[in-house]
């Protein structure tokens, strides 16, 4: 037999079945660990606010598919008319509520789309995001916009980067199946909410419309048990304010 010849065919072998191999996965929860990100974050797909969970490392078919689109072309697609149209912004904040002197942290907050919007009605704002591009966008809107209620966090992938008791509210929009570990992120969330505090979750419906691919998105129930399991206890669905997406209130 010739061993060079075979020795030389083994790891061509191996590299062949590595690239073809795809695991088999075992039920939604799986096959959502198989889709998601990190975050944020972390910040993809229309991504973490449509946004900003893009990073150095593999962060799984979420942040794969919103990088297919230019930097440049993402903060059009994210402050465009055409979000405006599904995401209702307006009815967003009247449904969180009075955030007058309140500590918010927007997770995942690409180029500040509800960032401003929540500074504009009298929150403290820390627009999180791991993607350092979005974070030098929102600076300059910052300054050109002169808006000193908003103020930058850069997060890690797997964490939120709260002291505990350090907000008021946590937002994270578009941006869940962004997350690597969840339950371990929003337990972490969880800690670093002050007494009363809350999470709010804005994200698709698991139907054809804006947002990634069906297959991405993912059900109220499902990120509700997540959050349980993470040790949130209450949580509020309101699936009908708009046409696209749900939000999940969780305490």
């Amino acid at each position: 037999m010739n061993y060079k010849y075979f020795l030389f065919t083994i790891p061509i072998l191996f590299l062949s079945m590595a690239c073809n191999y795809e695991p088999h996965t075992h039920g939604e929860e799986q096959k959502h660990k198989d889709h998601a990100h990190r975050s944020p974050h972390t910040q993809g797909s229309e991504h973490a606010h449509e946004h900003g969970h893009s990073g150095g490392h593999d962060q799984g078919h979420a942040n794969k598919h919103m990088n297919t689109t230019s930097f440049e072309d993402l903060v059009k697609r994210f402050d465009s008319p055409e979000r405006d149209a599904y995401q209702q912004p307006e009815k967003v904040l009247a449904y969180i509520g009075d955030v007058e002197g309140k500590k918010i942290l927007d997770i995942g907050a690409g180029t500040g789309y509800f960032s401003f919007k929540l500074a504009a009605k009298g929150a403290n704002v820390i627009a999180g995001d791991v993607d350092d591009r979005f974070q030098n966008y929102i600076k300059e809107k910052i300054e050109k916009e002169n808006a000193p209620k908003v103020t930058l966090k850069k997060l890690p992938y797997d964490s939120p980067a709260l002291a505990v008791g350090e907000v008021d509210k946590v937002l994270i929009v578009n941006t869940y199946h962004h997350i690597e570990d969840r339950i371990n992120y929003f337990s972490k969330v969880l800690k670093g909410l002050n007494t009363g505090g809350e999470l709010l979750v804005i994200d698709f419906k698991k139907q054809d419309g804006p947002g990634p691919p069906v297959k991405m998105k993912m059900s109220p129930d499902f990120i509700t048990a997540e959050l349980r399991k993470a040790g949130f206890t209450e949580f509020e669905l309101n699936d009908s304010l708009l046409e696209h997406q749900y939000i999940i209130r969780a305490k």
